[in-house]
């Protein structure tokens, strides 16, 4: 089987500078193996969805020389699939109806003597499991109490990080499936694709590298494959935080794409191109780059 790596823009607006970093990382890494770059448009939460975005990042995509190897995949055509998922999940007894909202899980951490840290993980303190609380059901969640891949600490390797453990039970608790409002979270929708797309190589940015031992026992508890992980640098903005569409970061700027590539490059570590003069030309820099991320990052 080849291997297949895959970009997942949520088209909450253009690609900026640091996802033109994830994209063409996940780009590389599938070209070096000599496998398949696809291309999934993450618009499930589609409250916060751009019309039009998702198809100007795609335009985006095309203008750096990025194509994928086969049509997108939309998230909001895989409702059924995501269904079928929690319904597998529910019938195993590893997921339950929760009504709890952000204040009573809050109180609850409050009566326990556990306060929670700015920018920190609210670790649910498993309320509803026995039962609803109180009220309707507002959301399903994931029972992490259960299943030795996320009551256990998870122990993984990354092809940039290392070395990684994370114990889910007691780091993040049990965590959403379905919303409060209804739609599919991100957890349980990137798990589902990334198997439905046969994905073997995710390769994205390292904001999301704390999500990974929920997705591979979410794996393990729906019994899908694990693909390998490899998280790459930030791109920060001026304020040292990182460069993204809810922070203002600013469109990338394609009146030069190569530009905008060897940027993008720069940012992944690759060294400079070895002519004095540069590239001649996006397809030959591009060629360039990915036998430059080979001896970074493939094994022989």
């Amino acid at each position: 089987m080849k291997p297949r790596g895959r970009f997942a823009p949520s088209p909450t607006g253009p690609l900026h500078e640091g996802s033109l970093v994830a994209a063409l990382a996940s780009w590389l890494d599938a070209r070096a193996q000599g496998g398949q770059w696809l291309v999934r448009i993450e618009d499930v939460d589609t409250p916060r969805c751009v019309p039009g975005a998702a198809e100007h990042i795609l335009q985006q995509l095309a203008r750096c020389g990025l194509h994928p190897d086969e049509p997108p995949l939309w998230q909001s055509t895989r409702h059924e699939a995501y269904a079928q998922a929690l319904a597998q999940l529910v019938q195993s007894g590893l997921a339950y109806p929760c009504s709890c909202s952000r204040q009573d899980i809050a109180r609850a951490l409050a009566a326990m003597g556990l306060e929670h840290q700015r920018h920190g993980e609210r670790v649910y303190p498993g309320t509803c499991r026995q039962g609803l609380h109180g009220g309707e059901a507002r959301a399903w969640r994931l029972r992490t109490d259960l299943h030795p891949a996320l009551a256990k600490p998870l122990t993984w390797h990354d092809r940039r990080l290392g070395a990684q453990t994370q114990c889910v039970s007691t780091a993040v608790g049990d965590f959403v499936l379905k919303r409060a409002d209804g739609l599919w979270a991100y957890q349980l929708a990137v798990v589902v694709d990334d198997a439905a797309q046969g994905i073997t190589h995710v390769v994205r940015g390292e904001d999301l590298a704390d999500n990974t031992a929920r997705q591979m026992g979410l794996q393990q508890c729906l019994g899908l494959p694990t693909p390998r992980y490899l998280h790459t640098p930030l791109v920060l903005a001026a304020d040292g935080h990182k460069l993204s569409k809810q922070n203002g970061a600013a469109e990338l700027d394609l009146a030069d794409p190569l530009a905008a590539l060897q940027r993008a490059g720069a940012a992944l570590g690759l060294p400079p191109h070895p002519s004095t003069a540069g590239a001649d030309s996006l397809a030959d820099w591009l060629a360039w780059a990915v036998r430059a991320w080979a001896n970074l990052y493939v094994r022989p």
